[in-house]
């Protein structure tokens, strides 16, 4: 007596779920990648040939509005050196990156590093600083 199953298993592979699933994945990380920015201050930086790279622990920001900003939060002049204090509390050998835009006075750029070496007299932190440049092109 032959028994035949009523089930049969189908061999064919449906492919509609799965591109579904892909178009979800780009979407996703399209939309990630666009939120995600290291520079989030738009800066046209200075050209040069140097080719020198030092661990970056800080950065200080101006914009070409003449605007600081120490880690991404806006601070005035005056307030320049209590915001470079309280980030070298934890690091007191930090390096600190100058990212200034190429049509910001110079005058802005020797308040940024009077303001590092008040704090490096004034605590006895070591803090360096380096200026970010723009590779010549």
């Amino acid at each position: 007596m032959a028994l035949k199953t009523r089930y049969k298993p189908d061999l064919n592979f449906s492919s509609a779920s799965m591109s579904d699933l892909v178009f979800l994945l780009l979407i996703f990380f399209i939309l990630l990648s666009t939120m995600v920015s290291p520079n989030a201050i738009k800066l046209l930086l200075p050209n040069s040939n140097s080719r020198t790279m030092a661990k970056q622990n800080f950065t200080i920001y101006i914009n070409a509005q003449y605007q600081y900003f120490v880690e991404q939060t806006m601070v005035d002049a005056p307030g320049l050196e209590s915001a470079i204090n309280r980030l070298a509390a934890s690091n007191p050998e930090a390096t600190i990156v100058l990212r200034i835009d190429r049509t910001v006075p110079v005058q802005y750029l020797v308040r940024v590093m009077d303001a590092v070496n008040t704090v490096n007299e004034q605590t006895g932190y070591k803090l360096k600083t380096i200026l970010a440049t723009a590779p010549n092109e």
